[in-house]
């Protein structure tokens, strides 16, 4: 009598599902009832190093050492310019001219802050500042916020095409539209007076913003429809729709949207510098160059370090809102 190992060529249904079993666990045999073993978190992971070369004492040890250096690289480019120049406000201007990179060798000097807020008149341009982004900013949030709602929620039959007028000015150079625009708010219709050397030369163009619209409005879009039409059934008009429910669910574009308006006004020359022409109303963007011939280097500095004060802020006030991207918690419930 001779034994065999060999199957028949024809086997039963059960003998299919034990060969499939054995040749998914690598040649281990199990029953066709027993669960199979799951596969290891690390098992479907792709990247440059395999999770066996991750084991590696050298390896590990290599990538750590890799990743360090990348870290130093990134914090040294991203924060050495702003902290060399928190270094430098409080520096005397010969200390920064001889060696710009020594930390502090005659001492520190902090008159250069009180001479740059007080002296300089600083302060009078960075409260211009703060009333110049304040204002473009809660224009661009009403213009963005209302036309983003009525194109994405209430949808009127001529959306489309307004949509696509609104895209087409995307296209067009804000340099192209600098000469009408000024000449629009040099003589104003329907006002019948100039709108130069006022803060509505800056917050009302700062308003006409179509990347904000079309950012906004693709934001609506992924809004869940159910909840807009659960409002309308309890009664919800378009105003309380859009207060109570759009606006509770947008706090991350919201926050993006004011980061952008802040942050542009803040930065701008050119046009501030066409239409605020008084001194006594520029900001910061357009006072500071004007004053760089006319003080020292160490207090120029320092006025510098003053106007970075309200960027950094709003960094560290809406980096949370940005990794939470918590926007729907406010009108969805479970």
């Amino acid at each position: 009598m001779t034994t065999s190992t060999e199957l028949p060529r024809e086997a039963a249904p059960e003998t299919q599902e034990l060969l499939t079993a054995v040749a998914a666990e690598g040649g281990r045999p199990t029953r066709p009832g027993r669960r199979r073993r799951r596969p290891r978190r690390d098992e479907g992971e792709r990247g440059i190093l395999s999770p066996s070369d991750r084991r590696k004492p050298g390896v590990r040890w290599s990538t750590r050492v890799i990743h360090g250096a990348l870290l130093l690289v990134l914090v040294v480019v991203g924060l050495g310019p702003l902290l060399w120049l928190a270094k430098s406000a409080i520096t005397p201007t010969e200390d920064t001219l001889r060696t710009p990179m020594a930390l502090f060798p005659h001492g520190v000097d902090w008159a250069n802050l009180s001479t740059a807020w007080s002296t300089v008149h600083i302060d009078v341009q960075f409260v211009n500042t703060i009333w110049v982004a304040a204002g473009s900013w809660a224009a661009q949030l009403i213009v963005a916020t209302t036309a983003g709602y009525a194109l994405s929620v209430l949808r009127p039959a001529y959306g489309r095409v307004l949509y696509g007028l609104i895209l087409t000015t995307l296209f067009v150079p804000s340099v192209v539209l600098l000469v009408p625009l000024y000449l629009t708010i040099l003589n104003p219709p329907l006002l019948g007076t100039t709108l130069i050397n006022t803060f509505w030369a800056v917050w009302l163009p700062a308003g006409a913003s179509a990347f904000n619209v079309v950012l906004v409005k693709r934001f609506f879009d992924n809004l869940p429809r159910e909840v807009f039409e659960a409002a309308r059934t309890d009664g919800a008009g378009p105003f309380r729709l859009f207060w109570s429910i759009v606006l509770p669910m947008s706090k991350p574009i919201l926050g993006v949207v004011s980061v952008f308006a802040i942050i542009a006004a803040w930065k701008d020359y050119l046009w501030p510098l066409l239409v605020l022409r008084d001194p006594a109303i520029q900001p910061l963007s357009v006072r500071l160059p004007t004053l760089q011939a006319a003080i020292q280097l160490d207090v120029y500095l320092a006025a510098l370090a003053i106007s970075t004060l309200i960027p950094i802020a709003l960094f560290l006030v809406f980096q949370g809102l940005f990794l939470r991207s918590a926007g729907l918690g406010g009108a969805v419930k479970g």
